[in-house]
């Protein structure tokens, strides 16, 4: 069951377009660096998905890091975009943490999770971006 729904209609967005949703992605990425995330990307999707525009991955080296970059993150996108996940799952649990903004999905995994579950092979068809960026 979920851990946490937001209904709030001006905190969601519903109509969000591609530009509105790589700029949420990048302050998830920027958020989980700002706690010494590992390994983030994103993964461009909208092409190949229905379900986002964007993943955002990143990984954790501790259970309460897990929960830090997802606090982080949703701090960030409440700060500058005025947005909340519309779910949260995993934050019990802290081995891997889903943040679901519509547009965005945001994966927040223990090094052993990411590694199991491996979105990047799975999803290997969609445009990869690495950050940070390169200049």
């Amino acid at each position: 069951m979920s851990e946490n729904l937001q209904s709030s209609p001006t905190l969601v967005s519903n109509n969000a377009t591609k530009d509105d949703s790589k700029i949420a992605a990048m302050l998830a990425a920027e958020a989980a660096d700002d706690r010494k995330g590992g390994d983030i990307l994103l993964l461009d999707v909208a092409e190949v998905s229905y379900l986002a525009d964007y993943f955002v991955i990143a990984t954790g080296f501790s259970k309460v890091q897990v929960r830090a970059i997802a606090q982080s993150i949703q701090e960030k996108l409440e700060t500058q975009l005025q947005r909340l996940p519309r779910q949260i799952e995993g934050q019990a649990e802290g081995s891997w943490v889903l943040l679901d903004y519509g547009d965005v999905i945001v994966h927040i995994f223990l090094n052993q999770e990411r590694e199991f579950y491996s979105l990047e092979a799975f999803w290997g068809h969609a445009e990869t971006i690495k950050y940070p960026l390169a200049s």
